[in-house]
């Protein structure tokens, strides 16, 4: 008849000391996520729009600093605008005809930004 033995719960010759032993703290992330700026285009529920086609230009005052196009899934970002901003910028959002569909204000100390409606 083999007798069965338990393992032990927290594993062979476990310590108070080994338990309360002090672990390193968890660095954080002192900088932006993104490093350049990011739009995202969404409707009310926050869902993205399907956005093939479209384009969006990027204005600091009534300079333009850049056009890039939409991906697929309602993103744009924009590769001459680091992150976190500066200054203030304007979004203009373009379908494929040039047509203006929406325009907002980006204020400054942002990486990411969304366009609702």
């Amino acid at each position: 008849m083999a007798i069965r033995v338990k393992p032990p719960l927290l594993g062979p010759m476990v310590t108070k000391k080994a338990l309360l032993k002090k672990t390193k703290a968890v660095k954080r992330q002192t900088g932006p996520t993104f490093n350049r700026l990011t739009v995202l285009w969404v409707d009310n529920n926050g869902v993205p729009f399907i956005t093939t086609g479209f384009f969006a230009a990027i204005y600091r005052g009534t300079t333009l600093v850049q056009t890039a196009a939409f991906d697929r899934f309602g993103v744009v970002f924009f590769s001459s605008v680091p992150t976190l901003t500066t200054v203030d910028y304007t979004i203009q959002v373009y379908d494929s005809l040039a047509r203006v569909y929406r325009t907002k204000p980006i204020p400054a100390g942002v990486e990411a930004f969304s366009v609702i409606g």
